[in-house]
């Protein structure tokens, strides 16, 4: 698995060298002498060093909460952190901002290959945490939660599990939807649409009246794979996305093609801004604010600028959610639904009772129902511990939160996103091949055909 490690930082470099062409503090030890996740250590043991032991010492928590759209969970974080230094005698906690794609992509996967991650960090659940876990470099937290009492509290633990171990923890939940313009729709008699076909009706009475039917940004490859996923997962049906990585499914069957061509036939009428390969994340919300676009297919988290005017302006208030609808009326509602963004810890913690004992309180303050709450509230990111439905509403009854909820009470079946099922380098190659059919370069069974190979060699070099 360290080969695999090495493979994913020089896919890193070629990663990013690709994709510019399509447009698109830390402690710890060496993985292979790292302690083995905090494998029978006693947490209350750590607690006691802390009682006899004043000196300072500092940990880092490395966070992706950077830009204005991320400003409240940013402060939720920064309340966590001084409660959890006011408990914990002599500690200082540093806070490392970097931005989610390159902390994902670059840094933190870096920092795994020579087995000196933060103390905490965020990170992608599956397949990320999984790997990393493999190597002996993330802290087995499953005697830390149970002794808290909060293992049972989480919708899922699932994507940061491994052979039943629980390597971090989700910090929220989100779906995949479009936001619009609630204003636009209301003047022109325009409603939620049903099926595909609906929603393509809407989007050429809105090309006809001089709008962008749907925002996009396309310079990072992630924000039009929300809507190929989503295609694919009606097309082809939501479970062919766990077949790709053993083998059972391919990226070229006939139903795929299909749901590539669909948004390719998208892109060709117009239903996008041109350019949008060059526009950042930022601007394609910028275009729903200022009124230049009517739709925009993002995770639910956007909601926190929506209802920030400091942000949208006058349009607070005025945008809704919607879930993709089916291809046709009466079928299951197909959603994206997930917990996959989160927190993990270096495994190099268990070697240090006082380290162990912060991490503790920070997990014991970080994950509270207070806390889901008020992200909920403050940042629109759903809870990824267990709440019903009554309880997130009363929680917040904002409008836009509102339609988010009903969109989360109409999904038949959810499913989580692609990148959280297929290795890293067949992300690669799906980002690169989404990419081509945005700027004409490539026919979508050409492009599957391309990402089949590269599934076909990350299955042969994980066996």
């Amino acid at each position: 698995m360290r080969k695999s490690l090495t493979l994913l930082l020089s896919l890193v470099f070629i990663a990013s060298a690709l994709l510019a062409g399509c447009g698109n503090s830390n402690s710890g030890n060496n993985g292979k002498n790292a302690a083995p996740a905090n494998e029978g250590q006693s947490t209350s043991n750590a607690g006691t060093e802390t009682e006899t032991n004043n000196d300072p010492f500092e940990i880092t928590i490395r966070h992706t909460q950077v830009g204005e759209s991320k400003k409240f969970r940013l402060a939720m974080l920064e309340d966590v952190v001084k409660q959890t230094e006011a408990a914990v005698p002599g500690l200082t906690i540093k806070l490392d901002a970097v931005d989610s794609e390159v902390n994902r992509k670059e840094k933190l996967r870096g920092e795994m290959a020579a087995g000196k991650p933060p103390e905490v960090f965020d990170v992608f659940g599956s397949p990320d945490a999984q790997l990393y876990a493999k190597e002996g470099l993330m802290l087995d937290l499953t005697p830390i939660i149970e002794e808290l009492g909060i293992k049972d509290k989480f919708t899922t633990l699932d994507p940061f599990t491994l052979d039943g171990k629980v390597y971090g923890l989700p910090i929220g939940g989100s779906i995949e939807g479009y936001f619009y313009n609630k204003e636009y729709f209301e003047a022109k008699g325009l409603t939620v649409p049903k099926t595909l076909g609906e929603l393509e009706q809407l989007a050429e009475k809105i090309k006809a009246d001089g709008k962008i039917p749907f925002a996009q940004s396309s310079k990072d490859a992630w924000i039009p794979l929300m809507t190929t996923n989503n295609l694919w997962s009606y097309y082809a049906g939501p479970e062919i996305t766990y077949g790709f990585k053993t083998g059972a499914t391919k990226w070229t069957d006939e139903k795929m093609v299909t749901a590539i061509a669909k948004h390719q036939e998208w892109v060709q009428k117009g239903y996008y801004k041109k350019g949008e390969l060059g526009f950042e994340y930022a601007d394609m919300r910028n275009q729903v604010i200022t009124g230049e676009a009517i739709m925009m297919m993002d995770g639910s988290w956007a909601n926190s600028v929506f209802r920030d005017s400091a942000q949208a302006g006058d349009m607070v208030g005025k945008i809704g959610f919607f879930n993709m609808p089916p291809v046709n009326a009466g079928d299951p509602v197909v959603v994206m639904q997930d917990a996959n963004n989160g927190y993990g810890f270096s495994s190099a913690v268990a070697e240090d009772p006082r380290k162990l004992a912060a991490v503790k309180e920070f997990i014991k303050n970080m994950w509270t129902d207070e806390m889901q709450l008020r992200g909920l509230k403050e940042d629109g990111v759903l809870p990824a511990m267990k709440m019903d439905l009554e309880q997130m509403k009363t929680a917040s009854d904002d409008p836009l939160m509102q339609d988010i909820f009903k969109a989360v009470s109409e999904i038949g079946t959810s499913f989580p996103a692609f990148d959280a099922l297929v290795q890293a380098e067949v992300n690669t190659a799906l980002s690169m091949g989404i990419q081509q059919i945005i700027g004409g370069e490539i026919e979508p069974a050409k492009m599957l055909e391309n990402v089949q190979a590269a599934q076909e060699a990350a299955n042969a070099a994980a066996e």
